[in-house]
């Protein structure tokens, strides 16, 4: 049996206190990959925030994103029906509804925000959506997210080509596909636009499906609850025209607004750990120098714009 399915037998209330002990561990090992990480983000996107209150929001980051890490083992590790069972309250449902019953598809744009693992089995009850998957490097780790997921109604795709045209032939039939679209691409599948006020590569599948489609467009976010006790999904209409534009760094410039405003309703909640920022173009990565060079690399950086 693969290890991993011992989730399956440990409460969720078991491992949220053992997330919040493997956070209170990480918040004390200042030099820990994840905390320089979320560290530089909050330098770059958030200069202004005094040392406090960096300190402050690194802490609620780093437990936010060790609840989500297990909880998305769990969700993984048990039938679809007790994911669902955790979802309490919908918000803004009818938008998703419209969404899903427009003829010409409908792309759910959902960011690195909250647990969207466990929003996966909820969703699916809608239809068969079409989802790319990419494989971990641990055979045993995809292995397992890969039982995980074929539990649902969902057709995964490889994240090449071909699993483009299956999402393109999916909405041209009037189906939904999922698509987490704030990932730093490799150079051909992205173009430079702000993301939080920092010029960062993008990628631009989202766009260039909305483009050619003219599929239905909504946001998602699976939000845990203040009180730990189960999560609500939050349902974004994204309309703008500019989503839309054939232009691809005014599409994918749309699109990273859109997000940020959902992100910005659940700041801390955001995966902050994730290196999103490491192809700026006139510093290149900001995660690969010393301490002294990166502050001197994002003052010179916010210098730059602040004077445009």
């Amino acid at each position: 049996m693969n290890p991993y399915h011992i989730f399956k037998f440990v409460p969720l209330s078991v491992l949220q206190m053992l997330a919040r002990f493997v956070a209170w561990i990480i918040l004390r090992m200042p030099s820990a990959s994840i905390m320089r990480t979320v560290k530089i983000n909050m330098a770059l996107i958030a200069p202004r925030l005094s040392h406090l209150q960096k300190q402050a929001l690194t802490k609620e980051i780093i437990y936010h994103q060790c609840l989500t890490s297990i909880e998305s083992i769990k969700s993984w590790a048990m039938p679809p029906d007790w994911s669902i069972a955790q979802i309490c309250d919908v918000h803004n449902k009818d938008i998703l509804l419209d969404g899903l019953a427009s003829p010409n598809g409908m792309l759910a744009i959902v960011p690195h925000l909250g647990t969207w693992e466990m929003m996966n089995a909820w969703l699916n009850q809608f239809g068969s959506p079409t989802i790319m998957y990419k494989p971990v490097k641990s055979m045993m780790a995809n292995d397992f997210i890969l039982q995980g997921r074929a539990r649902l109604n969902a057709t995964l795709v490889p994240t090449d080509g071909s699993g483009v045209k299956a999402i393109f032939k999916t909405l041209k039939q009037g189906g939904f596909s999922i698509v987490l679209p704030d990932h730093v691409p490799d150079p051909s599948g992205g173009v430079v636009v702000p993301f939080f006020g920092i010029e960062t590569l993008t990628s631009t599948l989202a766009s260039k499906l909305a483009s050619k489609t003219k599929c239905a467009l909504v946001g998602l976010a699976c939000i845990r609850r203040d009180d730990g006790h189960g999560f609500d999904i939050y349902c974004y209409k994204l309309d703008d025209p500019a989503l839309y534009d054939r232009n691809a760094e005014t599409a994918a410039y749309a699109l990273n607004l859109a997000m940020q405003r959902m992100i910005e309703d659940n700041y801390s909640h955001y995966m902050w750990g994730y290196r999103r920022f490491k192809l700026i173009p006139t510093i290149n990565n900001p995660y690969s120098v010393d301490d002294a060079d990166l502050a001197a690399l994002i003052r010179t950086y916010h210098a730059s714009v602040d004077s445009k």
